[in-house]
C-alpha cells in the first residue's frame, strides 16, 4: 500500500488521473500521517459498528476507518475522485464508495440498506469549511436515523463556536442547536500545514456524542430554533433589537417577555443560556 500521507505519492496519484483541486468544493487533503488514525480511533471501540464517511478525498481517512470498522460507506460528491478511491481502497472489502451529495442522500435508506444488522452507526468526515454547519444540522435534524456519534475535522473557529457553552462569548445559534441533540467537545487541533493545498486557517477535530433521549424538554422545537436564529441574526445588537427585528415584534412586547422571564433586556444573544431561550419561547 502506498503512503497516502506522502505529498509526493499524492501528487503522483492525482497526476495519473489528471485530477486538479476544486476550490468550489473546498478540497484540502490531509498529508499528516498522525491525524487520520486518531480520528478513526476516536470514532468507536465497537468492532461491530459501521461508519458513514463524508468527503473521503483520496481515501487517507477511509483506510484508517476500514481497519477499525466492520463496514465503511464513503459518500463523495466529486465523481473525479471515485476511480482514485477505488484504487486506493482496493484491498479493503469492507469499503463501499458512493458518488453522491450528502445533503441529497437519503440517509435512512442508506442505513437500512448498508447497515441493517449493525450495533451502531457513526459518522466521520473532513468537512469543507463552507458547508460545515449545513452538513452537521442535516444529520442532527434527521430524526429517522440512529447515529451514535460524529467525529469531524472542521475549521478551528467553527469548532470553537460549535463546542462553546451557551451563555459564553463564543456561543452562537449553532452552539445551542448542537447541544439540543448532543454533547460536543474538541478532541485535538490540526495545523493548516497538514493539508494540501494548504488552507488559510487551522482546523480542529471535534466529536459530538448524540443523546439517546433529549433531557431538554421543548414544547415547540420549530419555534425554539426560530427564536434562536432571530437572536443571533444581529449578534452585535441587544436581545430586544435582534428578537424584535427577527420575529417581527415590537420592542415593548419583547421587553415585557424578557422581564417576565427574568432576562436583562440589554443582554446580547450570546449571554443567554439554553434555559433562557426556553423561557422566551414559552412566553411567546
Amino acid at each position: 500500500m502506498e503512503n497516502l500521507s506522502d505529498i509526493k505519492v499524492i501528487k503522483k496519484i492525482l497526476s495519473s488521473f489528471g485530477f486538479k483541486f476544486s476550490k468550489s468544493l473546498g478540497q484540502n487533503f490531509i498529508v499528516d500521517s498522525s491525524v487520520c488514525p486518531k480520528m478513526a480511533e476516536n470514532s468507536t471501540e465497537n468492532k461491530n459498528s459501521g461508519v458513514i464517511e463524508i468527503g473521503p478525498g483520496i481515501g487517507v481517512l477511509t483506510i484508517e476507518l476500514a481497519k477499525r470498522f466492520k463496514k465503511v460507506v464513503s459518500v463523495e460528491i466529486d465523481k473525479r475522485l471515485i476511480p482514485i478511491l477505488k484504487k486506493t481502497t482496493a484491498e479493503f472489502e469492507n469499503v463501499k464508495i458512493i458518488n453522491s451529495d450528502i445533503l441529497k442522500t437519503d440517509l435512512k435508506k442508506l442505513i437500512e440498506t448498508e447497515f441493517k444488522d449493525f450495533d451502531e452507526i457513526n459518522v466521520c468526515a473532513n468537512l469543507p469549511y463552507y458547508i460545515t454547519s449545513e452538513v452537521i444540522m442535516y444529520i442532527l435534524e434527521n430524526q429517522e436515523i440512529k447515529v451514535n456519534s460524529l467525529v469531524l475535522m472542521i475549521q478551528k473557529e467553527a469548532a470553537e463556536r460549535i463546542c462553546a457553552q451557551p451563555g459564553s462569548r463564543q456561543s452562537g445559534a449553532i452552539s445551542l442547536a448542537v447541544r439540543y441533540y448532543g454533547e460536543p467537545k474538541i478532541l485535538f487541533s490540526v495545523n493548516r500545514e497538514c493539508f494540501i493545498p494548504m488552507p488559510n486557517v487551522d482546523s480542529c477535530v471535534i466529536k459530538i456524542n448524540l443523546k439517546k433521549s433529549n433531557s431538554k424538554i421543548i414544547k415547540d422545537k420549530t419555534r425554539f430554533f426560530k427564536v434562536v436564529k432571530a437572536a443571533f441574526s444581529q449578534r452585535r445588537k441587544n436581545i430586544v433589537n435582534s428578537l424584535g427585528s427577527g420575529l417581527g415584534k415590537s420592542k415593548d412586547e419583547i421587553k415585557n417577555i424578557l422581564n417576565s422571564a427574568g432576562i436583562n433586556p440589554n443582554f446580547r444573544a450570546e449571554q443567554l443560556t439554553f434555559e433562557d431561550f426556553s423561557k422566551i419561547v414559552d412566553l411567546l
